[in-house]
């Protein structure tokens, strides 16, 4: 059981929470939903990417967009999403034989398209690997969200969008940004109900 003091921690951690997710620029958030499903009506891909905790994220939000959206598992249109911190095997050999900022861009010219989305997660906003993939992205046709925290780094500067969370508490950071992938979620599954696309008849 938790002793009042600890429950005085735990309250503390909860509001600081609350206050950081309230400091997140809605209109971000909105853009965010926006490029997903216009995504999603295109038939363009989401490509997503992340080290550490936000790699985590970064396959928790794939999962969550490629089934969670559904609501009927036979007959409605699916997302293309791909996280591209999942291939172990592909990581490893990029980072082995080439050097690990490259696990991300190296993956994404196998499948790179016009007008598809790469999200690209990172606390920092500095991760050489992440900037890599952003810098490409940028130059063939692609669309690019950076999600951050710090101050953002170089990849709030470099993306084409973003979704800020203003803290160095990375922790947070990565709380808030499961949170808001969460409600992406919830609305996209609401808005591709209302779209009522089918899948293409072969």
């Amino acid at each position: 059981m938790l002793t009042p003091t600890e429950w005085t921690g735990v309250d503390h951690y909860v509001g600081d929470f609350i206050k950081l997710l309230g400091q997140v620029d809605r209109p971000q958030v909105q853009k965010m939903v926006d490029l997903v499903t216009e995504c999603y009506i295109l038939e363009k891909t989401v490509f997503i990417i992340g080290n550490g905790g936000s790699g985590a994220n970064a396959s928790h939000l794939c999962e969550d967009l490629g089934k969670g959206t559904l609501h009927d598992f036979e007959k409605q249109r699916r997302l293309k999403v791909m996280s591209l911190t999942d291939n172990t095997p592909y990581i490893l050999a990029w980072g082995n034989d080439t050097a690990y900022d490259r696990i991300f861009v190296e993956q994404l010219k196998n499948f790179v398209e016009k007008d598809a989305l790469l999200i690209a997660i990172s606390g920092s906003g500095n991760s050489p690997n992440v900037i890599s993939a952003i810098e490409y992205a940028n130059t063939h046709g692609m669309k690019t969200l950076g999600v951050t925290g710090y101050d953002g780094g170089k990849l709030k500067k470099m993306a084409h969008h973003n979704v800020h969370v203003p803290s160095w508490n990375m922790g947070m950071v990565e709380s808030v940004h499961s949170t808001l992938f969460h409600y992406l979620l919830d609305i996209c599954y609401h808005k591709f109900k209302a779209l009522k696309l089918a899948t293409p008849v072969a």
